[in-house]
């Protein structure tokens, strides 16, 4: 039976790249479910994380950093963005501390002023700002945009201000129930968050040309008898320089992937992992749309 006294909201966050929105999303669950690595554009669908605290009922799109496209794969990131904005109960913009608003967030800005939508300011990394008067200033300058339901600095890093910023988000809440069970933590399928744990590796050990051109399939996912998950995922890059370098000097580097990525998961799951991958080349997939559809990229998905 639901309770009469339930709420909910929808909550899109949004911003430049690497900014730090993933790492929010992360430390407000209290568990990671979307990438977080010091490359931008590292998230590539809209993930959906839920937050049940009490009567309260969160459920957060972590979208794409808004950047300009250069190919196929970056409009549908940009069009994530533009769909997870129109269809929420309010956006929390994350900016970096010290930062002078860009062209990105002025976009975003006019897109809250058209849909007059409740917007929250999340002033992220304060703990690596040296000039607090630069912080006030930067305040000043974006409370003059926007009238913002709340600005809140805060550090994912280190959890400052992140009570604060939950307490306003739960202002934002409304009338109506849960959406979602109680512990329910993502509605990404489990091999999503398995793909995008192994494609975080990749992004943190990897020279920075080759990240933003993998993408990770899950080919297989069973639990045995005894309880041990069996994983067998493929690794596909744009270029057979980047398969070397992905699989390293007599297979180092894919053995580094794969271990830090099979802790991951078996933490995620709480079960033994037993993970097999393959690395393997497809020429320009980035701009290809049928590889764009089988690798889980698809238009279809916001019509």
């Amino acid at each position: 039976m639901m309770n009469t006294n339930d709420k909910s909201a929808f909550v899109a966050i949004v911003g430049r790249p690497n900014v730090g929105k993933s790492s929010i999303l992360n430390r407000l669950l209290g568990q990671k479910i979307a990438i977080v690595s010091s490359k931008p554009q590292t998230t590539r669908n809209r993930i959906t994380g839920v937050l049940t605290d009490g009567e309260y009922q969160l459920v957060f799109f972590d979208t794409p950093g808004m950047h300009k496209p250069k190919n196929s794969l970056g409009k549908y990131m940009v069009r994530s963005v533009n769909e997870s904005v129109g269809g929420v109960d309010c956006c929390m913009l994350v900016v970096e501390a010290g930062k002078e608003p860009t062209n990105t967030e002025l976009v975003l800005i006019e897109k809250f002023k058209s849909l007059e939508m409740p917007a929250i300011l999340a002033i992220n990394k304060i703990d690596m700002l040296k000039e607090k008067d630069a912080l006030m200033k930067q305040i000043l300058d974006y409370t003059k945009l926007y009238n913002f339901d709340a600005v809140v600095p805060v550090s994912a890093q280190d959890g400052s201000g992140m009570d604060e910023l939950l307490d306003e988000l739960k202002k934002q809440s409304v009338d109506g129930g849960h959406y979602f069970d109680d512990d329910t933590l993502t509605d990404q399928p489990e091999r999503v968050i398995v793909a995008e744990i192994i494609r975080e590796k990749i992004l943190r050990l990897c020279d920075k040309e080759i990240p933003h051109g993998t993408a990770v399939v899950i080919e297989k996912m069973k639990t045995r008898n005894n309880g041990i998950l069996d994983i067998d995922a493929t690794i596909f890059c744009e270029r057979d320089t980047h398969k070397r370098i992905i699989i390293g000097k007599n297979g180092t580097m894919l053995k580094k992937i794969s271990t830090f990525a099979r802790q991951d998961i078996e933490n995620f799951f709480d079960c033994k992992v037993f993970l097999q991958t393959w690395v393997k080349v497809k020429e320009d997939w980035r701009n290809r749309a049928q590889i764009l559809q089988n690798f889980g990229f698809d238009e279809k998905n916001f019509d």
